[in-house]
Protein backbone atom coordinates (compact mmCIF):
# COMPACT_ATOMS: atom_id res chain seq x y z
CA UNK A 1 0.00 0.00 0.00
CA UNK A 2 1.67 3.64 -1.40
CA UNK A 3 0.18 6.72 0.66
CA UNK A 4 0.35 9.58 -1.85
CA UNK A 5 1.07 13.07 -0.89
CA UNK A 6 -1.73 15.31 0.76
CA UNK A 7 -3.85 17.15 -1.75
CA UNK A 8 -5.79 19.81 -0.66
CA UNK A 9 -9.03 21.33 -2.07
CA UNK A 10 -11.26 24.11 -0.62
CA UNK A 11 -14.13 21.29 0.54
CA UNK A 12 -14.13 18.00 0.42
CA UNK A 13 -17.70 16.01 0.24
CA UNK A 14 -17.76 12.31 1.50
CA UNK A 15 -20.47 10.68 -1.02
CA UNK A 16 -21.41 11.33 -4.42
CA UNK A 17 -25.36 10.79 -4.38
CA UNK A 18 -27.46 13.80 -5.23
CA UNK A 19 -26.96 15.11 -1.88
CA UNK A 20 -23.23 15.25 -2.79
CA UNK A 21 -23.43 16.08 -6.11
CA UNK A 22 -25.75 19.49 -5.14
CA UNK A 23 -23.14 20.22 -2.14
CA UNK A 24 -20.31 19.85 -5.02
CA UNK A 25 -22.28 21.71 -7.44
CA UNK A 26 -23.00 24.92 -5.80
CA UNK A 27 -19.13 25.20 -4.09
CA UNK A 28 -17.79 24.91 -7.22
CA UNK A 29 -20.37 27.60 -8.57
CA UNK A 30 -18.76 30.07 -5.57
CA UNK A 31 -15.33 29.37 -6.98
CA UNK A 32 -14.32 26.61 -4.50
CA UNK A 33 -11.94 23.91 -5.54
CA UNK A 34 -13.92 20.60 -4.66
CA UNK A 35 -13.20 16.74 -4.16
CA UNK A 36 -16.06 14.39 -4.52
CA UNK A 37 -15.41 11.09 -2.59
CA UNK A 38 -17.18 7.92 -3.26
CA UNK A 39 -17.14 4.27 -2.58
CA UNK A 40 -20.04 3.14 -5.02
CA UNK A 41 -21.52 4.21 -7.86
CA UNK A 42 -21.94 8.25 -8.46
CA UNK A 43 -25.28 9.08 -8.27
CA UNK A 44 -26.17 7.20 -5.45
CA UNK A 45 -29.10 5.33 -3.77
CA UNK A 46 -31.67 7.68 -5.27
CA UNK A 47 -30.03 7.29 -9.08
CA UNK A 48 -30.01 3.41 -8.69
CA UNK A 49 -31.90 1.84 -5.81
CA UNK A 50 -34.53 3.93 -4.77
CA UNK A 51 -36.45 6.99 -6.77
CA UNK A 52 -35.60 6.40 -10.09
CA UNK A 53 -35.83 2.74 -10.17
CA UNK A 54 -38.81 2.47 -7.80
CA UNK A 55 -41.00 5.38 -9.66
CA UNK A 56 -39.71 3.74 -13.02
CA UNK A 57 -41.56 0.01 -11.57
CA UNK A 58 -44.51 2.27 -10.66
CA UNK A 59 -45.22 4.54 -13.15
CA UNK A 60 -46.94 1.81 -15.83
CA UNK A 61 -49.12 0.30 -12.68
CA UNK A 62 -50.57 3.85 -11.88
CA UNK A 63 -51.25 4.70 -15.67
CA UNK A 64 -52.81 0.94 -15.81
CA UNK A 65 -55.21 2.03 -12.91
CA UNK A 66 -55.52 5.24 -14.57
CA UNK A 67 -56.77 3.60 -17.65
CA UNK A 68 -59.20 1.40 -16.08
CA UNK A 69 -61.04 4.03 -14.65
CA UNK A 70 -62.28 5.44 -18.52
CA UNK A 71 -64.63 3.61 -20.31
CA UNK A 72 -63.34 3.29 -24.31
CA UNK A 73 -60.45 2.75 -22.65
CA UNK A 74 -60.40 0.32 -20.03
CA UNK A 75 -61.57 -3.14 -22.13
CA UNK A 76 -57.77 -2.11 -23.56
CA UNK A 77 -55.83 -2.28 -20.54
CA UNK A 78 -57.45 -5.40 -18.59
CA UNK A 79 -54.81 -7.55 -19.28
CA UNK A 80 -51.10 -7.79 -17.27
CA UNK A 81 -48.70 -5.63 -17.74
CA UNK A 82 -45.85 -6.45 -19.93
CA UNK A 83 -43.42 -6.89 -17.10
CA UNK A 84 -40.40 -7.72 -18.77
CA UNK A 85 -40.50 -4.53 -20.50
CA UNK A 86 -41.23 -2.53 -17.63
CA UNK A 87 -38.12 -3.75 -15.69
CA UNK A 88 -36.29 -3.01 -19.02
CA UNK A 89 -37.46 1.03 -19.34
CA UNK A 90 -36.31 0.22 -15.22
CA UNK A 91 -32.74 -0.35 -16.48
CA UNK A 92 -32.69 2.63 -18.77
CA UNK A 93 -33.27 4.79 -15.89
CA UNK A 94 -30.69 3.68 -13.60
CA UNK A 95 -28.69 3.59 -17.12
CA UNK A 96 -28.13 -0.18 -16.38
CA UNK A 97 -26.65 1.12 -13.53
CA UNK A 98 -23.27 2.36 -14.87
CA UNK A 99 -22.61 6.18 -13.90
CA UNK A 100 -20.59 7.37 -16.84
CA UNK A 101 -23.20 10.23 -16.75
CA UNK A 102 -22.63 11.21 -13.40
CA UNK A 103 -19.28 11.45 -14.01
CA UNK A 104 -19.31 13.66 -16.64
CA UNK A 105 -21.94 15.69 -15.03
CA UNK A 106 -19.30 16.22 -12.09
CA UNK A 107 -15.98 16.83 -14.18
CA UNK A 108 -18.52 19.44 -16.54
CA UNK A 109 -19.25 21.41 -13.30
CA UNK A 110 -14.82 21.16 -12.53
CA UNK A 111 -15.08 18.74 -8.91
CA UNK A 112 -12.68 16.23 -8.77
CA UNK A 113 -13.54 12.71 -8.30
CA UNK A 114 -11.92 10.07 -5.70
CA UNK A 115 -13.04 6.54 -6.17
CA UNK A 116 -12.70 4.52 -3.20
CA UNK A 117 -13.68 4.15 0.90
CA UNK A 118 -13.09 7.76 2.38
CA UNK A 119 -12.59 7.94 5.71
CA UNK A 120 -11.93 11.08 8.22
CA UNK A 121 -8.55 10.93 10.27
CA UNK A 122 -8.74 14.14 11.56
CA UNK A 123 -9.67 17.53 11.20
CA UNK A 124 -10.36 18.68 7.69
CA UNK A 125 -8.81 15.74 6.53
CA UNK A 126 -10.50 12.28 4.77
CA UNK A 127 -8.28 9.44 3.45
CA UNK A 128 -9.46 7.75 0.70
CA UNK A 129 -8.21 3.96 0.10
CA UNK A 130 -8.59 2.96 -3.65
CA UNK A 131 -9.69 0.08 -5.30
CA UNK A 132 -6.07 -0.96 -6.03
CA UNK A 133 -5.31 -0.22 -2.72
CA UNK A 134 -3.59 3.46 -3.10
CA UNK A 135 -4.37 5.66 -0.14
CA UNK A 136 -5.19 9.70 -0.85
CA UNK A 137 -5.07 12.48 1.83
CA UNK A 138 -7.18 15.33 1.21
CA UNK A 139 -7.20 17.97 3.44
CA UNK A 140 -10.17 20.64 3.15
CA UNK A 141 -9.01 24.46 3.85
CA UNK A 142 -12.70 25.15 4.60
CA UNK A 143 -15.51 22.49 5.03
CA UNK A 144 -15.50 18.55 5.00
CA UNK A 145 -19.38 17.84 3.80
CA UNK A 146 -20.78 13.91 4.43
CA UNK A 147 -23.35 13.12 2.57
CA UNK A 148 -23.04 9.46 3.44
CA UNK A 149 -26.91 8.81 3.66
CA UNK A 150 -28.62 5.88 5.15
CA UNK A 151 -28.26 2.08 4.93
CA UNK A 152 -31.39 -0.49 5.68
CA UNK A 153 -31.92 -1.84 8.85
CA UNK A 154 -32.66 -5.66 8.62
CA UNK A 155 -34.69 -6.71 12.20
CA UNK A 156 -32.34 -9.13 14.50
CA UNK A 157 -34.01 -12.11 13.94
CA UNK A 158 -31.72 -15.86 14.07
CA UNK A 159 -30.62 -17.36 10.77
CA UNK A 160 -31.97 -14.18 8.84
CA UNK A 161 -28.37 -13.72 6.72
CA UNK A 162 -28.93 -17.31 5.34
CA UNK A 163 -32.01 -16.60 4.22
CA UNK A 164 -30.81 -13.32 2.15
CA UNK A 165 -33.68 -11.02 2.54
CA UNK A 166 -34.24 -8.39 -0.04
CA UNK A 167 -33.74 -4.80 1.29
CA UNK A 168 -35.01 -1.67 -0.87
CA UNK A 169 -32.16 -2.34 -3.06
CA UNK A 170 -32.88 -6.02 -4.21
CA UNK A 171 -36.66 -4.73 -4.34
CA UNK A 172 -36.09 -1.85 -6.70
CA UNK A 173 -32.76 -4.02 -9.19
CA UNK A 174 -34.72 -7.51 -9.02
CA UNK A 175 -34.76 -8.88 -12.67
CA UNK A 176 -37.61 -10.80 -12.28
CA UNK A 177 -41.01 -10.89 -9.98
CA UNK A 178 -41.10 -13.67 -7.73
CA UNK A 179 -44.55 -15.92 -7.76
CA UNK A 180 -44.56 -15.18 -3.80
CA UNK A 181 -43.52 -12.16 -2.05
CA UNK A 182 -43.70 -11.03 1.61
CA UNK A 183 -43.16 -7.42 2.35
CA UNK A 184 -42.96 -6.51 6.31
CA UNK A 185 -43.16 -3.12 7.31
CA UNK A 186 -45.67 0.03 6.49
CA UNK A 187 -43.82 2.76 5.37
CA UNK A 188 -43.42 4.75 1.91
CA UNK A 189 -40.95 1.57 0.71
CA UNK A 190 -43.19 -0.98 1.83
CA UNK A 191 -46.32 0.14 0.39
CA UNK A 192 -44.93 1.13 -3.17
CA UNK A 193 -42.74 -2.09 -3.59
CA UNK A 194 -46.13 -3.94 -2.70
CA UNK A 195 -47.73 -1.95 -5.35
CA UNK A 196 -45.46 -2.16 -7.89
CA UNK A 197 -44.48 -6.44 -7.77
CA UNK A 198 -48.49 -6.87 -6.84
CA UNK A 199 -48.99 -5.14 -10.65
CA UNK A 200 -45.90 -7.07 -11.97
CA UNK A 201 -47.06 -10.75 -11.15
CA UNK A 202 -46.20 -11.26 -7.62
CA UNK A 203 -48.63 -12.33 -5.27
CA UNK A 204 -47.77 -9.64 -2.89
CA UNK A 205 -48.44 -10.12 1.63
CA UNK A 206 -47.96 -7.12 3.68
CA UNK A 207 -47.48 -7.57 6.94
CA UNK A 208 -47.81 -4.61 9.25
CA UNK A 209 -46.57 -4.36 12.55
CA UNK A 210 -49.11 -1.67 13.88
CA UNK A 211 -52.15 -0.52 13.17
CA UNK A 212 -51.83 0.82 9.74
CA UNK A 213 -49.89 2.37 6.96
CA UNK A 214 -47.97 5.26 6.23
CA UNK A 215 -48.36 6.46 10.17
CA UNK A 216 -46.16 9.15 9.75
CA UNK A 217 -49.54 10.52 7.26
CA UNK A 218 -52.72 11.82 8.12
CA UNK A 219 -54.40 8.62 9.10
CA UNK A 220 -56.68 8.66 6.39
CA UNK A 221 -54.03 8.34 3.88
CA UNK A 222 -52.95 4.74 5.43
CA UNK A 223 -56.39 3.88 5.32
CA UNK A 224 -56.94 4.71 1.92
CA UNK A 225 -53.66 3.17 0.45
CA UNK A 226 -54.37 0.04 2.20
CA UNK A 227 -58.14 -0.19 0.61
CA UNK A 228 -56.20 0.55 -2.86
CA UNK A 229 -53.53 -2.40 -2.31
CA UNK A 230 -56.83 -4.91 -1.17
CA UNK A 231 -58.09 -4.06 -4.52
CA UNK A 232 -55.27 -4.39 -6.72
CA UNK A 233 -54.74 -8.24 -4.73
CA UNK A 234 -52.22 -7.67 -1.90
CA UNK A 235 -53.29 -9.28 1.21
CA UNK A 236 -52.54 -6.29 3.81
CA UNK A 237 -52.51 -7.93 7.25
CA UNK A 238 -51.59 -4.76 10.21
CA UNK A 239 -50.91 -6.09 13.86
CA UNK A 240 -48.98 -8.51 12.34
CA UNK A 241 -45.31 -9.37 13.81
CA UNK A 242 -42.52 -11.81 12.45
CA UNK A 243 -41.02 -14.14 15.00
CA UNK A 244 -39.16 -15.82 12.80
CA UNK A 245 -37.77 -16.49 8.86
CA UNK A 246 -36.19 -19.17 7.06
CA UNK A 247 -35.58 -20.52 3.94
CA UNK A 248 -36.13 -24.49 3.19
CA UNK A 249 -35.41 -25.59 -0.01
CA UNK A 250 -35.42 -21.74 -1.67
CA UNK A 251 -38.84 -21.28 -0.15
CA UNK A 252 -39.13 -18.51 2.48
CA UNK A 253 -40.92 -19.49 5.56
CA UNK A 254 -42.50 -16.53 7.97
CA UNK A 255 -43.36 -17.28 10.96
CA UNK A 256 -45.68 -14.41 12.66
CA UNK A 257 -46.74 -13.54 16.30
CA UNK A 258 -49.43 -15.35 16.39
CA UNK A 259 -48.12 -18.67 14.92
CA UNK A 260 -49.50 -18.87 11.48
CA UNK A 261 -46.94 -19.56 8.65
CA UNK A 262 -46.68 -17.81 5.40
CA UNK A 263 -44.53 -19.45 2.52
CA UNK A 264 -42.97 -17.50 -0.54
CA UNK A 265 -40.21 -17.34 -2.90
CA UNK A 266 -39.12 -13.67 -1.21
CA UNK A 267 -38.81 -11.62 1.27
CA UNK A 268 -38.30 -7.92 1.46
CA UNK A 269 -37.47 -6.14 4.60
CA UNK A 270 -38.76 -2.29 4.59
CA UNK A 271 -38.46 -1.62 8.37
CA UNK A 272 -36.10 1.72 8.51
CA UNK A 273 -32.97 3.26 7.71
CA UNK A 274 -30.12 3.82 9.93
CA UNK A 275 -27.02 6.25 9.19
CA UNK A 276 -23.79 5.33 7.24
CA UNK A 277 -21.45 6.72 9.17
CA UNK A 278 -20.22 3.59 10.94
CA UNK A 279 -17.11 3.21 9.16
CA UNK A 280 -16.54 6.71 8.05
CA UNK A 281 -14.31 7.89 10.96
CA UNK A 282 -16.16 9.45 13.17
CA UNK A 283 -14.03 8.32 15.85
CA UNK A 284 -10.93 9.97 14.74
CA UNK A 285 -12.94 13.46 15.72
CA UNK A 286 -14.26 12.50 18.98
CA UNK A 287 -17.45 11.25 17.67
CA UNK A 288 -19.28 8.33 17.68
CA UNK A 289 -19.60 5.49 15.05
CA UNK A 290 -23.05 5.00 13.55
CA UNK A 291 -24.92 7.62 14.78
CA UNK A 292 -26.74 10.48 13.32
CA UNK A 293 -24.83 13.66 12.80
CA UNK A 294 -27.11 16.88 14.39
CA UNK A 295 -26.87 20.56 12.83
CA UNK A 296 -27.63 23.51 13.02
CA UNK A 297 -30.10 25.23 9.64
CA UNK A 298 -26.59 25.69 7.80
CA UNK A 299 -26.46 22.36 8.21
CA UNK A 300 -23.26 22.09 9.99
CA UNK A 301 -22.82 19.85 12.81
CA UNK A 302 -23.08 20.67 16.21
CA UNK A 303 -19.55 21.63 18.04
CA UNK A 304 -18.01 22.37 14.67
CA UNK A 305 -16.82 25.05 12.74
CA UNK A 306 -15.47 22.99 9.21
CA UNK A 307 -17.48 19.40 9.45
CA UNK A 308 -20.90 19.67 7.97
CA UNK A 309 -23.77 16.52 7.58
CA UNK A 310 -26.30 17.00 4.72
CA UNK A 311 -28.90 14.76 3.11
CA UNK A 312 -30.51 11.58 5.49
CA UNK A 313 -27.20 11.20 7.88
CA UNK A 314 -28.16 14.39 9.96
CA UNK A 315 -32.23 12.53 10.04
CA UNK A 316 -34.12 15.95 9.44
CA UNK A 317 -35.70 14.91 6.40
CA UNK A 318 -35.11 11.16 4.49
CA UNK A 319 -36.22 12.23 1.36
CA UNK A 320 -33.83 13.35 -1.87
CA UNK A 321 -35.43 16.38 -2.57
CA UNK A 322 -35.22 17.23 0.62
CA UNK A 323 -31.83 16.37 1.07
CA UNK A 324 -30.45 18.45 -2.30
CA UNK A 325 -32.20 21.40 -0.85
CA UNK A 326 -30.14 20.96 1.97
CA UNK A 327 -27.40 20.80 -0.02
CA UNK A 328 -28.22 23.88 -2.06
CA UNK A 329 -28.13 25.50 1.93
CA UNK A 330 -25.06 24.06 2.82
CA UNK A 331 -23.29 24.51 -0.31
CA UNK A 332 -24.27 28.38 0.06
CA UNK A 333 -23.22 28.55 3.94
CA UNK A 334 -20.17 26.82 3.16
CA UNK A 335 -19.03 29.24 0.37
CA UNK A 336 -20.13 32.56 2.21
CA UNK A 337 -18.04 31.73 5.46
CA UNK A 338 -15.15 30.72 2.79
CA UNK A 339 -15.45 34.40 1.54
CA UNK A 340 -16.38 35.96 4.95
CA UNK A 341 -19.94 37.35 3.87
CA UNK A 342 -23.00 37.35 6.03
CA UNK A 343 -24.63 34.12 6.90
CA UNK A 344 -28.28 34.52 6.77
CA UNK A 345 -28.89 31.74 9.11
CA UNK A 346 -32.41 32.79 10.65
CA UNK A 347 -35.39 31.39 9.65
CA UNK A 348 -35.85 31.54 5.68
CA UNK A 349 -32.51 32.72 5.36
CA UNK A 350 -30.37 31.94 2.06
CA UNK A 351 -28.63 29.96 4.60
CA UNK A 352 -30.99 27.99 6.53
CA UNK A 353 -32.79 24.78 5.51
CA UNK A 354 -35.93 25.81 7.76
CA UNK A 355 -38.57 24.09 5.68
CA UNK A 356 -36.93 20.81 7.42
CA UNK A 357 -39.00 21.69 10.21
CA UNK A 358 -42.14 23.35 8.51
CA UNK A 359 -42.61 22.34 5.41
CA UNK A 360 -41.40 19.13 4.23
CA UNK A 361 -43.12 17.88 0.65
CA UNK A 362 -43.82 14.01 0.32
CA UNK A 363 -45.76 11.94 -2.38
CA UNK A 364 -46.28 8.01 -2.50
CA UNK A 365 -46.37 6.64 -5.40
CA UNK A 366 -49.25 4.08 -5.13
CA UNK A 367 -52.61 3.45 -6.46
CA UNK A 368 -54.01 6.01 -4.98
CA UNK A 369 -51.41 8.53 -4.06
CA UNK A 370 -50.94 10.24 -0.98
CA UNK A 371 -49.33 13.59 -0.86
CA UNK A 372 -48.37 15.86 2.14
CA UNK A 373 -46.50 18.49 2.70
CA UNK A 374 -45.70 20.64 6.51
CA UNK A 375 -47.87 19.49 9.81
CA UNK A 376 -50.56 16.83 10.09
CA UNK A 377 -53.10 17.46 12.43
CA UNK A 378 -51.92 15.50 15.47
CA UNK A 379 -48.30 17.24 14.99
CA UNK A 380 -49.70 20.80 14.74
CA UNK A 381 -51.58 20.37 17.89
CA UNK A 382 -48.16 18.58 19.57
CA UNK A 383 -46.47 21.45 18.61
CA UNK A 384 -48.68 23.49 20.59
CA UNK A 385 -50.79 25.46 18.03
CA UNK A 386 -54.40 26.02 17.95
CA UNK A 387 -55.30 24.39 14.55
CA UNK A 388 -58.88 23.36 12.85
CA UNK A 389 -58.74 20.54 10.41
CA UNK A 390 -60.76 21.21 7.16
CA UNK A 391 -61.92 18.43 5.33
CA UNK A 392 -63.18 17.59 1.54
CA UNK A 393 -63.73 14.88 -0.20
CA UNK A 394 -61.88 15.21 -4.08
CA UNK A 395 -64.13 12.94 -5.83
CA UNK A 396 -66.63 15.55 -5.31
CA UNK A 397 -64.75 17.97 -7.33
CA UNK A 398 -65.33 18.07 -10.83
CA UNK A 399 -61.94 17.31 -12.32
CA UNK A 400 -61.72 14.21 -10.26
CA UNK A 401 -64.67 12.58 -11.47
CA UNK A 402 -63.49 13.50 -15.12
CA UNK A 403 -60.48 12.05 -14.37
CA UNK A 404 -61.55 8.50 -14.05
CA UNK A 405 -64.77 6.54 -13.17
CA UNK A 406 -65.20 6.00 -9.11
CA UNK A 407 -62.59 8.64 -8.13
CA UNK A 408 -61.91 8.15 -4.35
CA UNK A 409 -59.63 10.40 -2.45
CA UNK A 410 -59.62 13.26 0.35
CA UNK A 411 -58.08 16.56 1.21
CA UNK A 412 -57.47 17.73 4.23
CA UNK A 413 -55.54 21.59 5.11
CA UNK A 414 -54.59 22.34 8.92
CA UNK A 415 -55.16 25.81 9.75
CA UNK A 416 -53.42 28.02 11.87
CA UNK A 417 -56.46 30.10 13.80
CA UNK A 418 -53.93 32.15 14.91
CA UNK A 419 -52.45 33.85 11.90
CA UNK A 420 -54.80 31.97 9.54
CA UNK A 421 -52.11 30.24 7.53
CA UNK A 422 -52.15 26.92 6.46
CA UNK A 423 -49.85 24.65 8.47
CA UNK A 424 -50.26 21.58 6.54
CA UNK A 425 -51.68 20.04 3.57
CA UNK A 426 -52.74 16.64 2.83
CA UNK A 427 -54.23 15.13 -0.77
CA UNK A 428 -55.15 11.08 -0.93
CA UNK A 429 -56.27 10.26 -4.55
CA UNK A 430 -55.24 9.43 -8.04
CA UNK A 431 -53.40 12.28 -9.91
CA UNK A 432 -52.58 13.92 -6.33
CA UNK A 433 -48.49 13.42 -6.43
CA UNK A 434 -48.31 16.59 -9.22
CA UNK A 435 -51.16 19.29 -6.70
CA UNK A 436 -48.98 18.98 -3.89
CA UNK A 437 -46.44 21.50 -5.10
CA UNK A 438 -49.36 24.15 -4.97
CA UNK A 439 -49.79 23.03 -1.18
CA UNK A 440 -45.80 23.29 -0.52
CA UNK A 441 -46.24 27.36 -1.71
CA UNK A 442 -48.84 27.90 0.41
CA UNK A 443 -47.22 26.67 3.53
CA UNK A 444 -43.80 27.69 2.64
CA UNK A 445 -45.15 31.26 1.40
CA UNK A 446 -47.68 31.48 4.49
CA UNK A 447 -49.97 32.34 2.47
CA UNK A 448 -53.23 34.07 4.34
CA UNK A 449 -56.00 32.76 4.46
CA UNK A 450 -57.85 35.76 2.59
CA UNK A 451 -55.14 36.07 -0.23
CA UNK A 452 -55.66 32.05 -1.18
CA UNK A 453 -59.03 32.84 -2.24
CA UNK A 454 -57.77 35.13 -4.59
CA UNK A 455 -55.63 32.21 -6.01
CA UNK A 456 -58.27 31.16 -8.66
CA UNK A 457 -58.22 27.15 -9.74
CA UNK A 458 -58.87 26.38 -13.08
CA UNK A 459 -62.11 24.72 -14.41
CA UNK A 460 -62.47 21.82 -14.50
CA UNK A 461 -59.27 20.76 -12.51
CA UNK A 462 -58.69 18.53 -9.02
CA UNK A 463 -56.63 22.10 -8.18
CA UNK A 464 -60.52 23.20 -7.43
CA UNK A 465 -60.11 20.88 -4.06
CA UNK A 466 -58.49 24.47 -2.92
CA UNK A 467 -61.47 26.46 -3.77
CA UNK A 468 -63.87 23.65 -1.81
CA UNK A 469 -61.57 23.86 1.28
CA UNK A 470 -61.82 27.36 1.42
CA UNK A 471 -65.84 26.85 0.97
CA UNK A 472 -65.24 24.03 4.00
CA UNK A 473 -63.21 26.65 6.37
CA UNK A 474 -65.53 30.31 5.95
CA UNK A 475 -68.67 27.72 6.08
CA UNK A 476 -68.14 26.16 9.25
Amino acid sequence: MTETENIAYDVVVLGAGPVGENVADRTRAAGLSTAVVESELVGGECSYWACMPSKALLRPVIAQADARRLPGLSASVQGPLDTAAVLARRDYFTSNWKDDGQIGWLESIGAELHRGHGRLTGERTVTVTGPDGIRKVLTARHAVAVCTGTRAVLPDLPGLDEVKPWTSREATSAKAAPGRLVVVGGGVVATEMAAAWQALGSQVTLLVRGKGLLNRMEPFAGELVADGLTEAGVKVRTGTSVESVTRENGTVVVVTGTGDRIVADEILFATGRAPHTDDIGLDTIGREPGTWLEVDDSLRVTGSDWLYAVGDVNHRALLTHQGKYQARIAGAAISARASGAPVQAGPWGAHAATADHDAVPQVVFTDPEAAAVGLSLAEAEQAGHRVRAVDYDLASVSGAGLYGDGYRGRARMVVDLEREILLGVTFVGPGVGELIHSATIAVVGQVPISRLWHAVPSYPTISEVWLRLLEAYRDN
